[in-house]
């Protein structure tokens, strides 16, 4: 009978596990990618007892869960992965690459196996039989018939990801198992001794007792004397892992009232303690004795890829923690709707201080002092309260970087080249929503460099180059933008090439234009240089996306190469994409909101200033340089009811590495706008790419720096 049998039919028949499995799902996700990152990282010469425990601990966990839940399935799949994990970090066989295979492409079918119970059973089940058998061979020492095939990974569904403090990782969610791993004595026994308490019901103790007794081949158990009521102490001989002895003693009771201490080729002694103290653990613990807050979730072992293991050094500095540090007390799980919720709560809130600061303008100060002052400390708070809240959105880098070592292992295997992945800036934060609509427009980038970029290993010797290439992930934070970059040291560009390319599409390109306009060019929609056609590659799909994609998330996409020594990318994005900084414009009785980040300068400008050329497009010089002129009276056909004023201000902003001028009336100043999304709530506008609420409640609209600039270019 599974655990979550044996729970529904204990006393509390209502008690529904299923309110757990959102839970489980996000929890068992987060520790097939931690298993999948500590495998990708995991050098099978110098292999250490962290690593290998680590491994073991997540497969463990994933186990665990499964059983709960009944999805018998995932756990005799685990079962069999934790079976070789535990040959491994007990050394009775050595790790190799067949075995990282394996695990991987065992972590891939428990996706699988997963994303179809969280869909309600729904599809055709994986067949995972010959996978448990190659596993189980390798668990005997011996070595597969059949070479292991990389399975299809289905990953989980997205589940939300945590937001109570965003630059902590997931896994941290759940606390570490308050145990220590135990050296084997001679005869592979242990010798424990294990708290229980305080209790509840001292019969749990009795329960756990008459159940390990019960349980064949588990070992031996006896009582050790304590002075309190609540609290039990159990001596226990063993051969069983800590782990599995609490998942036994915490199917009866939370689990941070099991504590387990080891004595195996301890100087401590293993007989009772005259007056042992229920309190001795809390007050003055032993040495090695861990000390750790309960999990906030009761049927999961603790952080994904924690050690199992501590060196004798790091026992004796063990100290307890304070409660405000403790896991459960650092992180929480929030539906990210719940979190949009508040986001927009506090747009309007921004919104409507600003109205309030706006109709303050006209009071006396004299008469309104205390009001006033109250709408300073309200101005201040306002913007305390935006700027936390925004940071709740704010997810490092590292949920996306994460997915890319996999990635590349299987095509760099693919494509018989050698490729050595660097990550750099994976603490840098971005909201959340821009991570999600990144991680394609960077799969292909990445992609690319490995099957364009990279070399083969006979190729790079010829050009005396490393056999092994690197291709480099990293982001930055430069201003109020993410600069996030994808640099390779392989071929760079073919220059000649895509002006070939480009002449052969009917494209006019001169031989003498600059570098950075001839790498543009491969963002043309269908443009390829690729000789052979490959699933990978080749049919000049996807750049052209890549750059669509970062365009209408207000960013810019640029290209440095440089042939034979490599290629950069370089991305960059606003920070997040609903509160920006601003500069508000006048035309006529209209009011205008430019990104910030946007505006270069501005300045007065006379009629003279101002050249009419071919087809009447004007120009100015701004200091040699020549810029088109926008008229944004004539391109949103502003009505003029005062005919004598006239625009005489110009305000130079930047998109795409052009720059332009627009005449405008007045500069009224900046401020923060909370963005609404206009083809949400109307439709799509040419030029715009959002709406904000003004302080007087008056509607503007934040101009589309960006479509502005390529519009003056045709």
């Amino acid at each position: 009978m599974s655990l979550a049998q044996q729970q529904s039919s204990g006393s509390d028949d209502s008690f529904d596990l299923t309110q757990f499995y959102q839970i489980f799902f996000e929890e068992a996700g987060e520790n097939l990618d931690s298993m999948e990152q500590l495998l990708l990282n995991l050098n099978i010469e110098t292999a250490d007892d962290e690593e290998l425990n680590g491994i073991f601990r997540c497969a463990h966990s994933v186990k665990g869960g499964a059983a709960t839940f009944a999805f018998d399935d995932v756990t005799k799949l685990t079962h069999q992965m934790e079976s070789l994990l535990d040959r491994l970090r007990r050394h009775e066989i050595q790790p190799n690459a067949i075995m990282v295979d394996v695990l991987l492409e065992s972590a891939d079918a428990s996706r699988s196996l997963l994303a179809r119970h969280q869909a309600g059973g729904e599809g055709e089940a994986l067949d995972t039989a010959d996978l448990v058998r190659r596993i189980s061979v390798l668990a005997s020492g011996a070595t597969p018939e059949v070479a292991p095939q990389l399975a299809q990974p289905a990953p989980l569904p997205a589940a939300p990801a945590p937001v109570a403090h965003a630059s902590t990782p997931a896994m941290a969610a759940a606390a570490p198992i308050p145990v220590i791993s135990a050296s084997p004595m001679p005869n592979g026994q242990r010798h424990l001794e294990i708290k229980m308490g305080p209790l509840n019901h001292p019969e749990q103790a009795e329960d756990v007792k008459e159940l390990f007794r019960d349980i064949a081949g588990l070992g031996e158990i006896s009582d050790l004397p304590s002075d309190r009521a609540d609290t039990r102490f159990f001596k226990v001989m063993t051969t069983s892992t800590d782990e599995d002895l609490l998942d036994l003693f915490v199917f009866h009771l939370p689990r941070d009232k099991v504590t387990i201490l080891d004595l195996t080729d301890s100087n401590l002694s293993a007989e009772p303690v005259a007056a042992r103290s229920g309190n001795s653990y809390d007050d003055d613990p032993p040495p090695g004795t861990p000390i750790a807050p309960a999990p906030g979730y009761g049927f999961f072992d603790g952080a994904p890829g924690a050690p199992a293991a501590a060196s004798p050094g790091e026992q004796q500095s063990v100290a307890k923690p304070d409660a405000a540090a403790s896991p459960e007390a650092a992180t929480i799980r929030v539906a990210i709707n719940k979190v949009d919720q508040l986001i927009n709560l506090v747009g309007e809130l921004v919104i409507t201080q600003a109205m309030l600061a706006q109709n303050s303008q006209a009071l006396d100060p004299a008469l309104n002092q205390q009001l006033l002052a109250g709408l300073a400390d309200l101005d201040r708070n306002t913007r305390d309260l935006q700027e936390s809240v925004m940071s709740i959105r704010m997810i490092p880098m590292s949920f996306v970087f994460n997915r890319f070592p996999r990635m590349l292992r299987d095509l760099a295997g693919k494509l018989g080249k050698k490729v050595d992945f660097v990550t750099q800036g994976e603490a840098t934060e971005l909201d959340k929503a821009l991570v999600e609509k990144i991680t394609d427009p960077l799969t292909h980038l990445v992609r690319n460099s490995c099957d364009h970029g990279i070399e083969t290993p006979e190729e790079r010797a010829q050009k005396g180059k490393p056999e092994m290439g690197t291709i480099t992930l990293s982001a930055a934070h430069q201003g109020g933008s993410i600069v996030i970059e994808v640099r390779d040291d392989g071929r760079g560009l073919p220059r000649e090439k895509i002006l070939k390319k480009a002449r052969e599409r009917g494209l006019n390109v001169s031989d003498h234009i600059p570098d950075s306009e001839v790498w543009q060019l491969i963002f043309a929609p269908g443009f390829s240089t690729a000789d052979v056609v490959t699933d990978i590659s080749g049919r000049g799909v996807g750049m052209d996306v890549v750059k669509r994609n970062i365009t209408d998330l207000g960013g810019t996409v640029e290209i440095d190469s440089a042939e034979d020594h490599g290629m950069r990318v370089s991305i960059r994005l606003p920070l997040t994409l609903a509160i920006m900084d601003g500069m508000s414009v006048g035309v006529g009785n209209e009011v205008y909101i430019l990104p910030l980040s946007s505006v270069v300068e501005s300045f007065q400008v006379k009629a003279g200033d101002v050249n009419t050329v071919g087809q009447n497009s004007q120009l100015v010089k701004v200091r040699e340089e020549y810029m088109p002129v926008i008229h944004l009276e004539k391109l949103f056909e502003v009505p003029r009811f005062d005919l004598e004023k006239t625009s005489d201000i110009m305000v130079v902003v930047e998109a795409d590495g052009s720059r332009v001028a627009m005449l405008v009336d007045e500069l009224l100043g900046q401020q923060q706008v909370v963005v609404k999304n206009l083809e949400t709530n109307y439709r799509k506008v040419p030029n715009v790419s959002g709406a904000t609420i003004l302080g007087n409640g008056k509607v503007a609209l934040i101009l589309d720096t960006s479509a502005l600039v390529r519009r003056s270019r045709h």
